[in-house]
């Protein structure tokens, strides 16, 4: 049997079987993350953490070798969703362990499990994350604009809320940069209320920033679900 059709293919034994290995290395890698965060780990447990995470790594890192050498297409892999996921599961891994920081995307990892979903009988689901790709697809450019649209509105509301609040709360919002947390607690409608406006004009002008943002908080679902619509009447045509 060949390597590209057990790496790449899961209708074989080995297939299979290698799929079932990198979820468990997958589902391994995710508990040594979570333990790992715990105060007060004894020294030999996180010897043996850190060890099998060097494991896993390199394990990943031989598995992305082998996926770029057999690959049918090595561009197309390379580029692709997935291709990139797995590069991001083991490249910054080496990256921020050669300069000695701390900094983990493992977490990356639970991505992956999308590509052997196949294996828990969960292939009928391929359509339906078939059509919220190609409705992605569709709503591109109104998801962008509406980004920008957002961004823009966000750093508005910023610098509105520095200028009517700066006076009265100097400590709460130093700087527009200090207003953006606001902006974002307000504008996404979660206000955390742990810092809020005082002055009347920065009541008033928190009013009618929480008018917008109910409304901001709405459109990329109406969006998407039109785009959702378009693909099923394509699909019924």
């Amino acid at each position: 049997m060949k390597i590209r059709d057990i790496i790449w293919h899961s209708d074989t034994a080995g297939g299979r079987i290698f799929d079932w290995c990198i979820i468990l290395l997958i589902i391994l890698s995710l508990v040594t993350l979570t333990v790992s965060t715990l105060p007060n780990l004894p020294p030999d447990l996180e010897t043996f953490l850190s060890f099998c995470e060097n494991a896993i790594l390199w394990l990943f890192t031989i598995e992305y070798i082998l996926r770029i050498a057999t690959a049918p297409d090595k561009k197309k892999y390379g580029f692709s969703f997935y291709g990139i996921i797995d590069l991001l599961c083991v490249l910054p891994s080496w990256v921020f362990m050669a300069a000695g920081a701390e900094f983990d995307l493992r977490v990356l990892r639970t991505i992956r499990l999308f590509r052997v979903l196949r294996l828990l009988k969960l292939s009928r689901y391929n359509d339906t994350m078939e059509r919220f790709g190609k409705a992605l697809s569709y709503s591109k450019h109104e998801l962008l604009v509406f980004l920008c649209a957002t961004i823009m509105l966000l750093y508005l509301s910023s610098v509105g809320i520095y200028y009517c609040e700066n006076s009265a709360q100097p400590e709460a919002f130093k700087s527009v940069f200090h207003s953006m947390w606001w902006a974002v607690a307000t504008l996404s409608t979660v206000g955390y209320g742990d810092i809020y406006p005082v002055t009347t004009g920065g009541k008033v002008f928190t009013f009618l920033i929480l008018m917008v943002g109910l409304g901001l908080v709405a459109v990329p679902a109406g969006i998407v679900s039109a785009a959702l619509q378009k693909v099923l009447e394509e699909e019924n045509r």
